[in-house]
């Protein structure tokens, strides 16, 4: 029998940014936790919950450490609640008993739950694991639905990459759009990537460097020289958080040319003019921006006049989104 121990604390959407953006260990075990931060409530989306995940009864000095992560649960005296949970993936759980959705032209299941027989419909089945973008999530569904307007607009896209994948649904989602567009699918995170391998043959996508595969690799941003490689991209995809978003606007715009179509969710409302400014400073131009409650999706094109930071400027491609059309 497994025994996982699990502590839960309560923080703000400020501070589960900062958790993500600086990856922090959390000293005091001897095992590696797994930190899962999720968004409590959709209709209160300050509030948010960190769990922690760990193999060994957590002492003193991993709750403490803890606390440093949340400043207002520190503030306010609040005590971890500490669980023990046997046998049992509890963080796989915890995303499970989710139900199919409907994006857009996409039907979005687990492998417990049939397709949509609808033939209008695309097909996407993505088992709950230990990484995010089941599609349920705000964030995603605005992704997903600023996928298929690309489509139903007419642009076509040969070279995608998607930052941050998760769980790989927007990469795949990319694929069936664009089957014969070269993919790139990245994540900082190695469980994700793992995932993100066994969800492509769930979905009978075939991994590797081609056309109409998927390549999928660990990364921090667009540093691993495979992404750099092939850039520069017709479509960058990156559904993370405000803060990772900020930060990686260089590097993303190093790696796009000239009507580079960029999708850019996992921020709030109240984000969104310092996510814009960022991307604005490199080239960007805002063509639509699609709100789901609080979670806004940006659609952005990189404007003529910027090339791309590693090539001279070429002619446009016919394949490339025009910039002064409609997204």
């Amino acid at each position: 029998m497994t025994t996982t121990w699990k502590v839960s604390l309560p923080c703000t959407r400020a501070e589960a940014d900062l958790l993500a953006e600086d990856q922090l260990f959390i000293a005091g075990s001897d095992s590696t936790p797994t930190i899962v931060a999720s968004e409590s409530d959709s209709k209160r989306p300050d509030e948010w919950m960190i769990d922690v995940y760990c193999q060994v009864e957590p002492d003193a000095a991993l709750i403490g450490n803890l606390l440093k992560l949340s400043p207002s649960a520190e503030a306010a005296a609040f005590q971890p609640l500490v669980e023990m949970l046997d046998d049992e993936d509890w963080v796989t759980l915890s995303q499970q008993g989710l139900e199919p959705l409907r994006a857009g032209r996409f039907h979005v299941h687990t492998s417990s739950d049939q397709p949509s027989d609808d033939p209008r419909l695309t097909n996407l089945c993505i088992d709950a694991g230990q990484a995010f973008g089941t599609g349920h999530h705000e964030t995603t569904m605005g992704c997903l639905h600023s996928l298929d307007r690309l489509k139903r607009t007419s642009h076509r896209f040969r070279n995608i990459a998607d930052v941050g994948t998760g769980t790989g649904l927007l990469a795949f989602a990319a694929h069936h759009l664009w089957p014969d567009a070269k993919i790139i699918a990245s994540d900082i995170d190695p469980i994700a990537v793992a995932i993100t391998e066994e969800n492509c043959e769930l979905n009978a996508i075939v991994p590797g460097n081609g056309r109409g595969q998927i390549r999928i690799l660990q990364s921090n941003g667009l540093d691993h020289p495979a992404l750099e490689q092939r850039a520069p991209y017709d479509l960058i995809i990156a559904n993370i958080l405000a803060g990772p978003l900020v930060a990686l606007a260089p590097q993303i715009a190093a790696a796009a040319s000239a009507g580079t179509v960029l999708i850019l969710a996992g921020l709030l409302a109240r984000q969104k003019t310092e996510v814009v400014r960022a991307y604005l400073s490199q080239g960007f131009r805002l063509r639509q921006t699609r709100l789901e409650n609080e979670w806004p999706c940006l659609t952005l094109v990189k404007a003529r006049k910027y090339g791309h930071a590693r090539t001279p400027m070429r002619k446009k491609s016919p394949l490339a989104p025009d910039y002064f059309g409609e997204i």
